[in-house]
C-alpha cells in the first residue's frame, strides 16, 4: 500500500452492476494482491462532505470547471481512523490529495481543520457547511508488479446532512484505477473493456447531491443518474 499511495495521480473510473463483479475479480485475481485487515477483505467507509451554502464545489464540477476542490471527512469504520481530506482536480486531469488525521468526523469544523483547509486550498473554511453523508464498502487491490491501485466500491448509500431519509444504490459498483499516468494496458482495464464496460466519470458527492437535493442545478448529471438507474436492471 505504501508503494502505491499515489496522492498525485490519474483516476480512471468504471461503473457496472454488482452481478459483474465476481467474474471480473476471478479473471484478474492472478495479477493483484488484495488488502486484508484482520481477515476481512473489504472495508467500510463513512464520509461527510463539506461545501458552501451555494454548493460551489458541486457546481464547479457540474459546470466542468478545472482546478476544482472537494472537502470531506472520511472515517475508516473498521479501524476507527478518520481523516480530513482535500481532493484537488487540476487542469491536467490529475487528482492531488492532502489529508490530516483527526479524532472523528466533525459536524462543525475545528480551528485545526479550518487552518488545514485554509493552508491547502483556496477555499475560505468559514464559508463551509456539512452537506452530504455517504456510506460504502470497498475492496482494495494492488497490482503485483505495476504502480497501480484499484478500489472497488459497493453498498453505496447517500443522506443529506440534517435529513433522515437515505438513498441506497446497492446495485452499483464503482471501480477506480489509480495510476501515476494512464496505462490502458492495465490488466483490470483490459478485462472490463472485454465486457464492453466503458469509462464513466462518477463523483459520489455530485451524484448523491444531485439525487437528493432538488434545489441545486443538476442537468449535467441527469445522464449519469439515468445510467445508474438503468444498470439496476442490467
Amino acid at each position: 500500500m505504501d508503494r502505491v499511495a499515489l496522492l498525485n495521480r490519474t483516476d480512471t473510473k468504471y461503473i457496472f452492476n454488482f452481478s459483474a463483479l465476481g467474474p471480473i475479480l476471478e479473471e484478474v485475481t492472478g495479477n493483484y494482491d488484495v488488502l486484508e485487515i484482520n481477515g476481512q477483505r473489504f472495508s467500510n467507509y463513512k464520509t461527510l462532505y463539506y461545501d458552501t451554502p451555494e454548493f460551489k464545489s458541486f457546481l464547479d464540477h457540474h459546470n466542468g470547471k478545472v482546478n476544482r476542490t472537494k472537502i470531506r471527512f472520511r472515517n475508516y469504520v473498521d479501524s476507527g481512523i478518520t481523516f480530513l481530506e482535500i481532493k484537488f482536480k487540476n487542469n491536467k486531469e490529475r487528482t492531488i490529495k492532502s489529508r490530516i488525521q483527526v479524532d472523528h468526523i466533525e459536524e462543525t469544523l475545528s480551528e485545526r481543520s479550518k487552518a488545514f483547509i485554509g493552508t491547502n486550498s483556496v477555499i475560505d473554511p468559514d464559508t463551509l457547511i456539512p452537506t452530504l453523508w455517504n456510506n460504502f464498502s470497498r475492496i482494495t487491490l494492488v497490482h503485483k508488479t505495476d504502480n497501480e491501485r484499484l478500489t472497488i466500491d459497493f453498498n453505496l448509500a447517500f443522506e443529506q446532512f440534517g435529513k433522515v431519509s437515505t438513498t441506497a444504490v446497492d446495485h452499483l459498483v464503482i471501480a477506480e484505477v489509480k495510476q501515476e499516468k494512464v496505462n490502458v494496458n492495465s490488466d483490470f482495464i483490459k478485462t472490463v473493456k472485454k465486457r464492453h464496460i466503458r469509462t464513466s466519470g462518477m463523483s459520489k458527492y455530485c451524484v448523491g447531491t444531485a439525487m437528493l437535493n432538488k434545489d441545486v442545478k443538476s442537468n449535467n448529471f441527469k445522464e449519469r443518474i439515468l445510467k445508474i438507474k438503468k444498470l439496476e436492471h442490467a
